[in-house]
């Protein structure tokens, strides 16, 4: 069964060419090479302020950026997050981003007895792909992948979205060849399953 796949490049350098980009891409021709159809959103290149209030939260403006990945991500059935591990989590302008996309009204829908919000993007699944410095299983035991749990069970979980699955890639700075296609081989057959 084929989906409707869209890429969030979470890496924040925007002239592009790191690890990370290439896991985008290779998941992306993988994905398209199966029949899936792919769309990715470059965090790097969009235009948006940071949320400083309740009020920006709640109903500050929409840039028009988050319209169109908000309508990529509305239309998806898998959504694919790849960034690099940053002072333990998510690069600030990926935070920055989801906080802005998940908005009350898109992602989440307030409870008129002032309750949980609930989600709103249910029936879509996600793969998380991150990258480090550190060993994985460093990431895994000693930190317990604190932020990544985070991300899958207070961010995508809780707007509805599941089963979140993850890859943790570790050591990317000193990756030798047979280790990169290894990885590539494995986030392309990710790919062609939408997984």
């Amino acid at each position: 069964m084929t989906k409707n796949i869209v890429i969030i490049q979470g890496h924040p350098d925007p002239k592009g060419g790191h690890f990370d980009h290439m896991l985008g891409d290779t998941y992306a021709r993988a994905a398209e090479s199966a029949g899936h159809t792919v769309s990715t959103i470059h965090v790097a290149n969009l235009e948006f302020p940071i949320l400083r209030s309740k009020e920006d939260w709640n109903s500050g403006p929409v840039m028009k950026d988050i319209e169109v990945a908000q309508s990529l991500i509305r239309d998806a059935d898998h959504l694919v997050l790849v960034y690099p591990l940053w002072l333990g989590s998510m690069p600030a302008l990926v935070k920055g981003f989801l906080e802005q996309v998940l908005r009350p009204g898109f992602a989440l829908e307030n409870s008129s007895e002032g309750g949980f919000p609930k989600g709103k993007l249910k029936g879509k699944s996600a793969r998380i792909i991150v990258t480090m410095g550190m060993p994985a299983f460093f990431y895994r035991l000693f930190y317990g992948s604190h932020s990544l749990k985070s991300l899958e069970r207070n961010i995508l979980r809780f707007c509805g979205i599941k089963p979140v699955k993850s890859t943790v890639i570790g050591l990317v700075e000193g990756i030798s060849g047979v280790k990169c296609r290894q990885i590539k081989k494995n986030i392309a057959k990710l790919a062609a399953a939408a997984r």
